[in-house]
């Protein structure tokens, strides 16, 4: 067998398990995994929600280390998956991850999500990439300022955008507090116990 063949299959069985998945980053990444990082059980099914049809871009806000889109890349490869984060390392292990797994239907911006044109995505997934700004909650790192203030900020900003978005537009959300959910969004779906649910904007 080639090694061209060999990283081929290893790459197709990273999608697997979550346990496979994480080995593309490092270990200390994989460490915080539970804690920070999608399940692949929940990135299948908001993958499924938010990339039904073909040709849909779908953004991540606060993407991490790239799991979700990755995964959704994956699963949806008629669909496009973008992911917004402001750390620089995490941009880097996940840009890493995608050249890995060969995906080409799937980027990575470092940078914060208010400086983007929300009007050039059709859907969004949200793992509540604010709450690390509530005290007392565990951080990726410290190379990014955390305050109640900006908690606030982000969470105002992101419904606003939200608002302004057309009918249709849908939301997966997981272990959201809402608060960034305008009213004009109705639950659709639900799964994981609540924590996973799926919007459209009625």
């Amino acid at each position: 067998m080639s090694t061209l063949t060999q990283d081929k299959i290893v790459c197709k069985n990273v999608f697997g398990s979550d346990k496979l998945f994480d080995q593309l980053y490092p270990s200390f990444i994989q460490l915080l995994a539970k804690r920070h990082w999608t399940p692949i059980a929940v990135a299948e099914k908001a993958a499924n929600f938010l990339g039904a049809e073909d040709n849909v871009r779908v953004l991540d806000i606060g993407s991490g280390v790239g799991k979700f889109c990755l995964m959704a890349a994956h699963l949806r490869p008629k669909a496009s998956f973008h992911g917004i984060e402001q750390r620089k390392s995490l941009i880097g292990y996940a840009q890493v991850a995608r050249e890995t797994t060969g995906l080409n239907n799937t980027n990575f911006i470092n940078g914060n999500f208010t400086q983007i044109d929300f009007r050039k995505y059709d859907h969004f997934y949200f793992y509540n990439s604010f709450y690390e700004n509530i005290v007392g909650t565990e951080k990726i790192d410290s190379s990014i300022e955390y305050s109640w203030e900006l908690y606030n900020y982000y969470n105002r900003y992101l419904y606003k955008q939200l608002e302004m978005k057309p009918t249709g537009t849908r939301i997966a959300s997981y272990h959201s507090m809402e608060s960034e959910i305008p009213l004009s969004y109705h639950v659709v779906g639900s799964e994981m116990q609540g924590l996973l649910k799926f919007w459209i904007k009625i």
